[in-house]
Parts: C-alpha cells; sequence; structure tokens
C-alpha cells in the first residue's frame, strides 16, 4: 500500500518524521503544525509530498493539522525565549536534591501544555521531587527525558578533533552504528583519544569511509603475504589502501614500493577484504 507523505523535523538536525500532507499544498521551507507524542509541535518541511510503501512507516502517519500562522510562528518565539529561565530554576532544584544529572536543553510544545527537559546521566535518576518542584512552579506537564552520550553532544554542539562544527550538531539527523572494526578497517590508531568524539564514543566520521575502504581493500594483498614484483618474490610488510600500494621486503633485504597494479601476482589474495595482521 502506497502513503502519500511529507518529511518534517523538529529541530535543525534532528530527525525526519512523515506526516500525511492531507489535501494542504505545502512545499520545503513551510512551516506546519502537527501532534506527536509528546503534543502539539511545530515542524518544519524538509522533503516535498512523496509517496512511499507501508513498511517504510515506523508508526502511524499522523496528518498536518495545519499550516503555521503568523501566530503559531510567535507562541514558538516565546516559548524559545523562557527556555533559560527554565533552564536556571530546573538547575537550582537539581542542586537542591542533589542530583546527579547533567542537564542539556528544555522545550515547550506549541500550546504550552507540556514542558520536556533532556539530560544525561551514567545511571537511572530518581527525580520525583524534581518533577514536582517543576510542575509546581511552572504549571505545566513536566517530562524529563533522559539520553544518550551521542544525543548529549548533539544537544551541547561543539568542535570536533577535525577543527569543524559537530556533524551531529550541524547536519546528522540520526545516529548509524559505529564500530571498531570500521576504525581497523582503515587502519586507524585504536587508542580510544584518536578515534573517539566528545560524546566518548567512536566518532561519527569513521563511518563516512568504511564503504570505500572496504572496496578498496578488495584488491590489496595481505599483511605478510607473498608477491611476486619485477625483483622477484617478496614478502608485504605494510599497505597504504587510498594510494593501493605496498611496501614489500625483496631479496637481500633490499625495501621496494609498488602499487598494486603492478604487481605480477598475489600468491595470498584477501577476497574478504580484511585486516589480517594489519
Amino acid at each position: 500500500m502506497k502513503n502519500k507523505v511529507v518529511g518534517i523535523r523538529f529541530k535543525e538536525a534532528g530527525k525526519k518524521y512523515y506526516f500525511d500532507p492531507l489535501d494542504y499544498e505545502v512545499s520545503v521551507g513551510d512551516f506546519v503544525v502537527v501532534e506527536t507524542v509528546r503534543g502539539i509541535e511545530l515542524g518544519r518541511i524538509i522533503e516535498g509530498i512523496k509517496t512511499i510503501d507501508e513498511e517504510e512507516l515506523i508508526a502511524s502517519l499522523k496528518p498536518i493539522i495545519r499550516l503555521a500562522t503568523e501566530s503559531d510562528l510567535e507562541n514558538e518565539r516565546k516559548n524559545n525565549e523562557l527556555i533559560p529561565n527554565v533552564m536556571k530554576s530546573c538547575a537550582k532544584y537539581v542542586k537542591v536534591h542533589d542530583l546527579d544529572m547533567k542537564l542539556l536543553s528544555a522545550e515547550y510544545t506549541l500550546d504550552r501544555n507540556k514542558l520536556i527537559i533532556y539530560f544525561t546521566a551514567e545511571g537511572r535518576i530518581d527525580f520525583r521531587e524534581l518533577v514536582k518542584d517543576l510542575a509546581n512552579e511552572f504549571r505545566v506537564r513536566i517530562e524529563l527525558r533522559q539520553v544518550g552520550a551521542r544525543d548529549g553532544a548533539k544537544f551541547m554542539g561543539g568542535i570536533g578533533p577535525c577543527g569543524y562544527l559537530l556533524c551531529c550538531n550541524t547536519f546528522l539527523g540520526e545516529f548509524e552504528t559505529v564500530s571498531i572494526k570500521m576504525a581497523k578497517n582503515q587502519n586507524l590508531s585504536l587508542n580510544p583519544a584518536n578515534i573517539s568524539g566528545l560524546c566518548g564514543k567512536l566518532l561519527c566520521c569513521i563511518r563516512y569511509e568504511d564503504e570505500t575502504y572496504h572496496e578498496f581493500r578488495q584488491n590489496m594483498p595481505k599483511m605478510h603475504s607473498k608477491v611476486k614484483t619485477p625483483d622477484g618474490i617478496c614478502k608485504v610488510i605494510a599497505s597504504n589502501i587510498i594510494d593501493q600500494s605496498v611496501k614489500v621486503i625483496c631479496p637481500e633485504d633490499t625495501i621496494r614500493y609498488f602499487k598494486v597494479d603492478e604487481l605480477l601476482e598475489i600468491f595470498d589474495y584477501d577476497k574478504n577484504g580484511n585486516n589480517n595482521g594489519t
């Protein structure tokens, strides 16, 4: 079954969610009002009307309530202006109750019926008293939401080791799995300080080039394998995957460098592109 949808985001680098556009004429960049599990929210269209299969939906498809009005945009602006005071009050109560949690951000739903506060913590936090204090002060429903380390970095932002703003805070809508195997595949140093981001997890950018490295590795001889070169039978002692070259030790302990396409024969060929011995 096909469904007509539009893609909507609620934050600059947030996840994309699908909604039913009904008969509204909408374009990329338009603001719309929708109902989510959190309540009534203001979202921005990032993907125009299209049709997708039922299997691509991860939840029941909800309709757009209306195109955002000037009043909606003004309410959103006023809600955002209240957040610094919310964070200040929340920090005060966290200190009063001696809670081991790090506050990240807060947001009101568009109709200001709910206040959602995001935080990180090492373990489970008993914040029942905190919720009571906040509800008494702000007179709205309070939801405290604990998020992971990656989401924490997404909220806070910062500068990555590359010198650029964090990917998660600028354009990454969703986090994909990054594994230590990917780091090994790229011959990266496995020192945690070198391959970890500000969140303490593996750098998201390790995934960006993994497919390219995997493809390039298919043609490479394994480490310590024997290869036939113009200088005779040699042993591979190092390789440069991107440059597609190898360093070999030849008869009489001479060191030579060859491009992979210059090798006459590879006797121990790695068909799966595994990082054997490197």
